[in-house]
């Protein structure tokens, strides 16, 4: 797994998440990765190459190696003297109804992803109590930025199983902004020019001039960065000409340069349901009556949705920022609802021997 993949697969997905250029958006790639990685290590055929394909660019990629890429991310640098400590939290967390059997296997694997854990919803007995226990977790993760992830009508009566992941992320600057030196600065936005909080710093910062972009990399505590990208021209233009090497291209030119930086500051959230954006890079059959995922269960399990939401705040100090994505499953092929026979016309009964099929009476009743 190299960070190229990743940045193919961040991009693709962006593009078809966010196709409204001047739109604000905020998504975590970090967490619908490390969500529909775990579901792509239960899946099997087709429905685990269209997942892996997305995720690593090749439908014979290493999903383990995700796996431990993510893990990796999930691990921070201790502060230095006089620094706060940086905070991180995920959970990677399989809700699942009692009705539904989970392979050992696929738990174990679950475990070796940061904070991979099974718990019981639920989900089919009571599906707002299920709901209140994934949704009061997430919170819990996500210090309260991400308070009502499942909607009250995500859990239907075929739901059984949750994969969820969370990400909570809060790092203080390396170098802060200037206290007290925010001020109203015009922002040209696509509506017209507005006046927004703008921070100003004065920093020796990673800066770059490269193929039509500015680039500068702001360092937070804990081995994070924020690196700005700011197109010379329209951004709608500049973003589309992007791909995996001009973006990582662009995220590695910084070298260290005097820089005075105004950023306006920011809170960006979005709430998405992500089915109809994986179906446009190929991923189906994990949403239909095809799907295999039987290294989860061995019931009939298909995903009925991608929920998604996100949350990032930068102010003077740092950066705070939340997200969580749950890949609901039902099952694929319900038994059908009872039906009521009320036997009052003309009908045939026949008596027989079950083993073998031998009749012993057969009868016509046309009047009782």
């Amino acid at each position: 797994m190299t960070d190229r993949a990743h940045l193919a697969f961040t991009l693709a997905l962006h593009r078809v998440t966010a196709p409204d250029p001047v739109a604000n958006v905020c998504w975590s790639p970090f967490s619908v990765a490390s969500a529909l990685g775990l579901v792509a290590l239960g899946a099997r055929g087709m429905t685990r190459d269209e997942l892996t394909v997305l995720l690593l660019g090749d439908k014979s990629g290493d999903l383990t190696q995700l796996g431990a890429l993510l893990n990796r991310a999930s691990v921070l640098e201790p502060p230095r003297d006089n620094e706060d400590e940086p905070v991180i939290a995920v959970a990677n967390t399989l809700w699942v109804d009692q009705s539904i059997e989970i392979l050992v296997p696929f738990v174990e694997e679950l475990g070796r992803w940061s904070s991979g854990t099974v718990r019981e919803a639920p989900f089919r007995d009571a599906p707002m109590q299920a709901r209140d226990l994934i949704n009061l977790d997430v919170a819990k993760t996500t210090r309260d930025l991400i308070p009502e992830l499942i909607p009250a009508d995500a859990i239907t009566e075929e739901t059984r199983a949750a994969l969820v992941n969370a990400l909570y992320l809060k790092c203080g600057w390396r170098f802060p902004f200037t206290e007290g030196a925010t001020r109203p600065q015009p922002f040209h936005a696509p509506g017209g020019t507005l006046d927004v909080p703008t921070m100003a710093l004065s920093e020796r910062i990673g800066y770059a001039a490269r193929n039509g972009w500015q680039v500068a990399t702001l360092r937070a505590i804990g081995g994070v960065e924020a690196i700005v990208l700011l197109p010379d021209g329209d951004l709608a233009g500049a973003e589309a000409e992007l791909d995996a090497d001009s973006l990582a291209a662009l995220l590695d030119a910084p070298k260290p340069t005097q820089v005075d930086l105004s950023l306006p500051r920011l809170k960006v959230s979005t709430q998405t349901e992500l089915t109809p954006a994986l179906n446009q890079l190929g991923v189906r059959t994990v949403f239909g009556t095809d799907a295999d995922l039987t290294g989860i269960s061995p019931a009939d399990l298909q995903v009925q949705a991608v929920l998604h939401e996100s949350v990032l705040k930068i102010d003077e100090k740092g950066l705070e920022g939340a997200a969580a994505t749950a890949v609901m499953m039902r099952l694929a092929s319900l038994p059908s609802p009872g039906v009521r026979l009320q036997v009052d016309r003309p009908f045939l009964l026949v008596v027989r021997h079950a083993e073998t099929g031998v009749v012993y009476f057969m009868t016509r009743v046309t009047k009782p």
